[in-house]
């Protein structure tokens, strides 16, 4: 099986704003809180891009894609950070748990994952072949 989503890389910096990855056909609803909430207890501030939520979801189906059986506990590691604590030495800090659940409850009512038996999530046929897609027209976008 040859699998195209594992060589991309979903950027969210400035330069990379009009990738078409903001293309990838995700009807999701947003929160109330999206616009205030912080991704962390590391974090000081909300984050400032106003499509945060979706290339977070597009992040984490693509790590769902790649390594099967993870869940929001996984996924609290993996957005985590540190903790600057001032004068004292900084810590590693989880991700809210929050945050990744909502989303990969909005993935899964939107059939692109499932509930892995053995625990965490797994891609979907219908999710690998949506990911498939978006993989072939970002390899082909000039």
């Amino acid at each position: 099986m040859r699998c195209l989503i594992r060589h991309l890389w979903f950027p969210d910096n400035e330069q990379n704003r009009n990738s078409p990855l903001i293309e990838f056909p995700l009807v999701m609803e947003l929160p109330q809180w999206t616009d205030i909430v912080k991704t962390g207890r590391f974090k000081e501030l909300a984050p400032y891009d106003p499509d945060w939520y979706y290339i977070r979801a597009a992040s984490m189906a693509r790590k769902i894609y790649i390594r099967q059986g993870i869940g929001v506990g996984g996924f609290q590691k993996i957005y985590g950070g540190r903790k600057r604590n001032g004068s004292r030495p900084p810590h590693f800090c989880k991700s809210s748990g929050a945050i990744a659940r909502n989303i990969l409850q909005q993935l899964q009512a939107m059939n692109i994952i499932e509930v892995d038996p053995s625990g965490g999530r797994k891609i979907t046929s219908q999710g690998r072949r949506d990911l498939d897609q978006v993989a072939g027209r970002i390899l082909v976008a000039p």
